[in-house]
């Protein structure tokens, strides 16, 4: 059976394999449906435009996804805090609670907690691609294979290892792991938001490289994002938003609390 009320921060795909045909994403504006969101993508934009500006230097190819920097390593470590705020943001905000013995409140991390986000967003299965790229790797999957088994991607570790032990993990923050992290980054907001970044815009031509791609640009204008088409049916959006937009609240919450 199909989900009749959209989850709070959830973007999925609709039981006719649709995302946002028809208007249908218009249940992500709803002022309930997140805590600022503003917040969240304006801090995103920020990323990409300082991404962008790297690209003056350092060329978007296969050739330099070994090149590593300072500039490159900030740009990995916000990515990452970033992502870390997201995947907080949508467990909290669905009812999420951690707590101890005592009752208070236990950190979050990605290995017990955010993986669980797995399940209900599906974030392996998105895909990002970097325009303009020279060879074959424009199309990252930042979260490829992410589960119980793998619970951290290797961006995500490449930022642990180099925030504990910069000197000697430095070179590990490589240019590739900066791309694949800030991708994550726009995966985690499009699982959310779908395209929607809340501030008008134009979008930038389509270029050929992109026709037939099967993806679309995403929030920012620049990034391309393939959303997933593997739903479950019973896992898929089923409602009329122009019927349920005026209940006193028209979202649920996802039961991520682990059984006792």
């Amino acid at each position: 059976m199909s989900v009749t009320r959209p989850y709070y921060r959830t973007c999925r795909q609709f039981s006719d394999g649709s995302y946002s045909e028809g208007g249908r994403w218009r249940y992500i504006v709803h002022p309930k449906y997140a805590k600022s969101p503003q917040h969240y993508v304006r801090a995103f934009l920020l990323i990409q435009k300082d991404v962008q500006a790297l690209f003056d230097y350092v060329e978007p190819a296969d050739a330099n996804l070994k090149c590593f920097s300072f500039r490159i390593q900030e740009l990995l470590f916000r990515a990452c805090v970033e992502v870390e705020a997201n995947l907080r943001a949508i467990i909290l905000e669905n009812g999420y609670e951690k707590k101890n013995k005592k009752g208070h409140d236990l950190n979050l991390n990605i290995k017990d907690d955010y993986v669980k986000l797995e399940n209900t967003h599906r974030l392996s299965s998105y895909k990002a691609k970097v325009p303009l790229w020279h060879g074959s790797k424009s199309i990252r999957i930042p979260f490829e294979n992410w589960g119980p088994e793998h619970p951290s991607p290797a961006w995500y570790r490449a930022y642990n290892k180099s925030k504990h032990d910069r000197y000697n993990e430095f070179e590990g923050a490589t240019f590739e792991q900066m791309i694949d992290a800030v991708c994550g980054l726009f995966v985690v907001l499009s699982s959310q938001f779908h395209t929607q970044d809340f501030a008008p815009g134009a979008s930038h031509l389509v270029t050929e490289d992109q026709v037939g791609d099967g993806m679309e640009n995403g929030i920012g204008d620049y990034f391309r994002v393939y959303f997933p088409d593997d739903w479950p049916a019973d896992d898929r959006y089923e409602f009329d938003w122009e019927t349920i937009k005026n209940d006193q609240n028209p979202f649920r919450t996802i039961d991520y609390t682990p059984s006792k």
